[in-house]
């Protein structure tokens, strides 16, 4: 059960939660592959490269791979197992190219901005991103959010990533907040649950990569849930 009475601080993931990270991710791609003249299948790429990027993500929050890495491999791994020969010049250059444009394109979750005002009227909200720091920031200017968030904690500033305890200590202490006054929402079970969890926060999982269910924490599938929660 939830304890809101002791909630005073929400603390959300930023990617997969609130920004919709897929549909502009594939739009991105879109938008690149018409630009640099590739003949390649929007659908057929998203199919190999969006499991690739879930496991290179998940190795960069463990410390395996830096983000140069990240970035490169899971480029050069998606087109190498489509048998699409582009030289790693072309990679680099799409690499680039989306970090830079991703930003551009700012769909947010059904519900996200009504769901923000009216928690904002109650609590303190913040965000816990493992995401890059400029790329998150512009993520949120864009899509006219930044204004709802009291402090941003990304992983860059801090040195460590989610589920290390330390980023959530490091948010509670920007936010004046407490373990026991925190509550966290955020999609991915490991870093956002179970992180928030282990320095005793309450926590909240959007489930919305089709997760079976489980007791560990309160489930919801859309954020205008929270306003029946909270």
């Amino acid at each position: 059960m939830l304890n809101k009475a002791s909630i005073s601080d929400i603390f959300f993931d930023l990617d997969h939660t609130l920004w919709d990270f897929e549909r502009n991710s594939a739009l991105t791609f879109e938008q690149l592959f018409a630009h640099y003249q590739l003949d390649i299948q929007l659908d057929d790429f998203l199919e190999v490269y969006v499991p690739l990027n879930l496991a290179y993500w998940k190795a960069y929050r463990e410390q395996r791979i830096d983000k140069e890495t990240l970035r490169y491999r899971r480029l050069r791994d998606t087109f190498d197992q489509m048998q699409i020969a582009l030289s790693d010049e072309m990679i680099y250059t799409l690499a680039d190219a989306y970090i830079q444009t991703l930003p551009e394109h700012n769909h947010l979750f059904p519900d996200t901005i009504e769901v923000l005002k009216k928690l904002q009227s109650k609590y303190r909200l913040h965000i816990i991103t493992n995401g890059f720091r400029d790329v998150q920031y512009f993520k949120m200017k864009n899509a006219g959010i930044i204004d709802f968030f009291t402090t941003v904690t990304d992983s860059e500033s801090v040195g460590v990533k989610k589920p290390d305890p330390k980023i959530f200590f490091k948010a509670m202490s920007d936010a004046g907040s407490r373990p026991e006054n925190g509550l966290m929402v955020g999609d991915n079970f490991e870093a956002d649950i179970s992180g928030a969890q282990q320095v005793g926060m309450q926590a909240i999982h959007f489930a919305v990569h089709g997760e079976e269910k489980h007791d560990s924490a309160l489930m919801i599938d859309n954020l205008r849930t929270l306003l029946a929660l909270l």
